[in-house]
């Protein structure tokens, strides 16, 4: 609500809002209500959200994945430029924390990105309680999401954890975070100068290592395994297992594709094929 007073304040008659109800929780649909009426109030346009199917799997993950998709398709229906969400430096802490317990890379550990794509994050840098301070001087509803309190949920009891120490600053964390950011988009702004650098260039099927730094071979083989099907994520131990089995002289299946090394007078390069269909069994 914090953020939505903000943006309506700096930008009168130019933000929408929308709420998405997973219908997870006995009185989502009377927040769902407050924010509409809220709205109808400041004269803000106003959607709520809801999800065609309950959401299954992993809850929180699932309900994530399933949010942005609904406010993707919100904003794409109403010829919106953004979406802007409220989190916020604690948030960040949280997500790099995390990251960091799951040996995450660079890539990870700059966490919550300020601007992903038509996603933009500005309170990154604000603390919640001056979140909490601006709804409450100015009357602002708001709810604490009772989710943010259940320990079944890791999210939920590492927040329990950070409260109770004073160490660790979020807004210094979130400074580091948009420093990795841009570390990472140097790195893939290198990695994709570096391979438009090869005389095969143009061959999305072949990989080359001629001693890079493993950060950056590990970029590349992510980077033409993206091209050849665009749909793979390989990220940590996943990508380091195929990167062994490269350097070993194995081949490497990834997917529906295969890696195989073809040594030559340059020295060893990969390529990338589509592994073969597996025939069906004959019934008998």
């Amino acid at each position: 609500m914090a953020l939505l007073w903000l943006m309506a304040s700096l930008l009168p008659g130019q933000v929408w809002a929308a709420t998405v109800d997973h219908g997870l929780r006995k009185g989502s649909d009377d927040e769902a209500r407050m924010v509409a009426g809220f709205c109808e109030r400041e004269h803000i346009p106003h959607s709520t959200l809801r999800p065609p199917t309950p959401i299954r799997g992993s809850q929180q993950a699932a309900a994530r994945t399933e949010r942005y998709r609904l406010l993707e398709q919100w904003r794409e229906a109403k010829a919106l430029k953004h979406i802007v969400t409220a989190h916020h430096a604690d948030d960040q802490l949280e997500t790099i924390v995390m990251r960091l317990n799951r040996s995450s890379g660079v890539g990870g550990l700059a966490a919550i990105r300020a601007r992903n794509g038509a996603i933009l994050r500005p309170l990154l840098h604000w603390r919640r309680s001056e979140l909490v301070h601006l709804a409450l001087e100015n009357d602002l509803p708001f709810v604490d999401d009772p989710s943010n309190s259940d320990n079944r949920f890791d999210r939920a009891r590492l927040r329990h954890a950070l409260q109770s120490q004073t160490a660790l600053d979020p807004a210094a964390a979130a400074k580091s975070a948009a420093w990795l950011a841009e570390a990472d988009e140097a790195l893939d702004w290198a990695v994709e100068r570096l391979i438009a650098s090869w005389p095969d260039a143009s061959d999305i099927a072949v990989i080359r290592d001629d001693g890079y730094p493993p950060e950056m071979f590990r970029r590349i083989v992510a980077q033409r395994l993206r091209a050849n099907a665009p749909q793979l994520v390989l990220r940590g131990a996943s990508l380091d297992g195929v990167i062994a089995a490269m350097h070993e002289g194995r081949r490497a299946m990834v997917g529906a594709l295969l890696i195989d090394a073809v040594r030559g007078l340059e020295g060893t390069i990969w390529r990338i094929s589509a592994a073969p269909r597996r025939k069906a069994a004959k019934k008998g």
